[in-house]
């Protein structure tokens, strides 16, 4: 299995966006089943501050799918990217979040307050409705 999730840990970072994409998955896929990934937290950690939007958002999805086995804390500089450059990157990361409180729901109250006190102002007005959707979804989501 290591050789292949090598592999798929390659794959993150192609031009190839469609090969990333399923990389993604199937590496969301053994991130439910067990902590195989978690010792490459760091790559997903410095995948959520490329320069390229698309590696940030895999970062970010594998980031939340590897937080229940996460004990460094990761959080902060995960809120960070709520108000990201890239709406479409924000996005993803507010979709995230409760997926992140549920494994750690002692970080809830800190992911609703950052949620709350984000900014969406940054945006263009053809995305800022869609990031504040997202973000009200996203606290219903936790509040439940």
């Amino acid at each position: 299995m290591s050789e292949k999730v090598e592999e798929l840990l390659e794959f993150l970072t192609s031009r190839d966006n469609s090969q990333a994409y399923q990389a993604l998955k199937a590496l969301e896929e053994m991130s439910a089943e067990s902590n195989c990934l978690y010792p490459h937290m760091d790559k997903f950690i410095a995948m959520a501050s490329s320069g390229n939007s698309y590696v940030r958002t895999r970062g970010l999805a594998l980031i939340a799918h590897n937080a229940k086995w996460d004990v460094d804390g990761i959080i902060d500089g995960y809120l960070e990217h709520i108000t990201d450059e890239k709406p479409i990157c924000a996005r993803q990361c507010i979709k995230l979040l409760p997926l992140l409180a549920e494994a750690k729901p002692a970080l809830a109250p800190k992911i609703v307050s950052a949620l709350r006190d984000a900014n969406v102002a940054r945006y263009a007005d053809s995305m800022r409705p869609l990031v504040q959707k997202d973000t009200r979804d996203s606290l219903l989501a936790i509040e439940h």
